[in-house]
Order: structure tokens, then sequence, then C-alpha cells
């Protein structure tokens, strides 16, 4: 797939969800649609009832792939989504009762309700592409994304998820309000002409399951300058340094950035990343990768102010060069 059909396609799909999910904020959709390109986990973390299981099921269905949905709850056990096996009394035999993590996109709905043990029943999964069922070895069918929602304004009954599952996740991402009354009637309009609170049952895929694996390959085929890489270090390294930061980025945060600048700039039909695809992405990153010292946080500081100065106090490389047939 050129470059081009790469561009185009993305367009669609990113069309097709507007059709349905209400929002103008064509910058979150394509951030979305760079993590599921670069192969990577989404973390969505908003007030409740802005959409944020409404929009994870639209892309799901419009990209033509298997989904399941788990609303993770504080009794849910790690046999309830990894699955056991069953005895079949007509064979005689234990057999695999696959659980929902054996899926393409996994709605993994208020995962922060689910008890620390189920959750790190998921971090194999999202990290290895894999579930081990009583000694046994599953592979999981790519593509495998994990998109997760929780709400961070009700603290009882939840369990913060620990530092090492947050950064298995590529990408987090907040909604925020629509801007507009027009925006704000637009979502009771649309209700009227569904005549039910969710239409992804109307919603047909625009690509299918292997074009969206062959989108993947695109981006990870696009061209990254030294300077581009030696810049997003210097971003991460800084997150290490800087006296308001406990704990900084894991070389895993320069992977995401890696990874979504990549896919930014397929979306962009670009095949080459630019210092803008990377400065787009830094904050939705990092955020959940860093910890602000305890004095600073007490202050009311957050990670995102911290990472806008990071960036700011960064050159951006001027002298770096694209593909030999652009240059």
């Amino acid at each position: 797939m050129k470059i081009e059909q790469a561009q185009e396609t993305c367009k669609r799909i990113t069309e097709k969800v507007s059709s349905f999910f209400v929002t103008d904020n064509e910058v979150l959709l394509n951030k979305i649609l760079a993590g599921f390109l670069g192969g990577g986990h989404i973390l969505f973390e908003d007030n409740p009832g802005l959409g944020k299981t409404l929009l994870v099921k639209i892309f799901a269905r419009v990209t033509g792939c298997i989904w399941t949905r788990i609303q993770f709850t504080p009794d849910l056990m790690p046999a309830d989504i990894v699955g056991t096996r069953i005895w079949k009394g007509e064979t005689s035999t234990f057999e695999l009762e696959k659980g929902p993590l054996f899926t393409n996109f996994l709605l993994a709905d208020e995962i922060n309700r689910a008890m620390p043990k189920t959750q790190s029943a998921l971090l194999e999964a999202m990290e290895e592409r894999q579930i081990t069922i009583e000694g046994e070895t599953h592979f999981l069918e790519a593509p495998f994304t994990v998109m997760a929602t929780q709400n961070p304004i009700e603290m009882e009954g939840t369990y913060p998820l620990p530092e090492a599952q947050m950064d298995r996740f590529l990408i987090k991402l907040s909604m925020g309000y629509v801007e507009t009354l027009d925006q704000e009637a637009e979502i009771l309009r649309r209700r009227i002409q569904w005549k039910k609170d969710d239409p992804t049952e109307n919603v047909s895929a625009e690509i299918t399951q292997a074009e969206l694996v062959t989108l993947q390959q695109v981006a990870e085929n696009i061209y990254v300058d030294e300077n581009i890489l030696k810049y997003i270090c210097r971003i991460v390294r800084s997150t290490r340094e800087n006296e308001k930061i406990r704990i900084g980025s894991s070389p895993r945060g320069g992977l995401a950035l890696l990874k979504l600048s990549r896919a930014l700039a397929m979306i962009n039909g670009r095949d080459f990343v630019t210092p803008d695809d990377i400065k787009t992405v830094v904050i939705d990153a990092l955020d959940h990768r860093v910890i602000i010292d305890v004095e600073y946080a007490l202050e009311g500081l957050e990670a995102a102010e911290v990472l806008t100065d990071i960036v700011d106090s960064i050159e951006v490389p001027k002298d770096f060069t694209v593909k030999p047939n652009h240059a």
C-alpha cells in the first residue's frame, strides 16, 4: 500500500467515526487512530458520560475486527478474562473455554474497578500478545489492542492501576466536553434519529482486519532521521533529570513517541517524521509515565505542565533529512 492510499484509508476511518460520534476534534481522532496503527494500547481517562465507551466501540466496528467488552468489577477474577479448561462429558476431556481476551479489540470498561490480581492478568496479553493458561501458551491474533476507560473522579471501589500496567499503555487520552451549543444539540438530534442510545449495531466496517494490519506495516516503515531520534531521546531523558519529576519516563516512553509519530506522519500523508509529529503526542505518550515530586504535586503541579516546559526548553532539530526520493 502506497502512502497516499494509506492516508486516504485513514481519512475514511475518521470520517466514518465522525458520522456517529459528535466531535470536531480531528486531532483527537487521529491520535486514537495512531494508537491503533502503532500497535499499542489506549487508555481513556475522563469524566463520566462523555462517550468514551461509545467512541471505542465505534472505532472497533469501523476497523472490521473482532471485538469484545469486559465490564470490570471488584469481583472479576483472572479466569473470567483469560478463560479456563472445562470438563466435557461427551468427549471425556478438558477443553479450553476461551475468555474475552481472545480478540482483536478488547474494550476494558472502567478498568480501575477490578482488583490488582485481575488487572495483572492483562499484563502478559498487553506486552507479549500471548496468554498462558495452566502452563500452555496461546498466541493472540494480530492486531490486538486493549482500549481501556477509567473514571478519574470517583475513587470509591476502585483500584489505581500500578505503574507497570500504566506503562503498557501506548497513549492516554482525554476527550473533554463538546465545545459548542450546536454540538450539544447534535448529540440529541442523532439520538432521535437512531431511536436508541447505542448506535453501534448500525456501524459498518470501513476496512478489513487484513487492511488494518497492512496500515500498521506501512506505519512501521515510515522513515525517521537520526536527528529526530535524538530529539525524542532528549525529551525522554529530560524527564529523568527534571527536579520536579520524581520518576521519569522509561525507554518505553521513547518507543511510544516513535510509534505514534510514525503513525501520525502516515495519517498526514508523509513517509517521514517531523518534529511536529512528536510534539503533538508528547503529553499523551508521557503524562502517565512520569510521577511528579510530592512537594510540587501538593502545590497542584501536573505532569502535563512540566512536559510542556520540557518540550519548550529543547531545541527543535531543523537539520533533518527525509527519504532520498523526497530530498
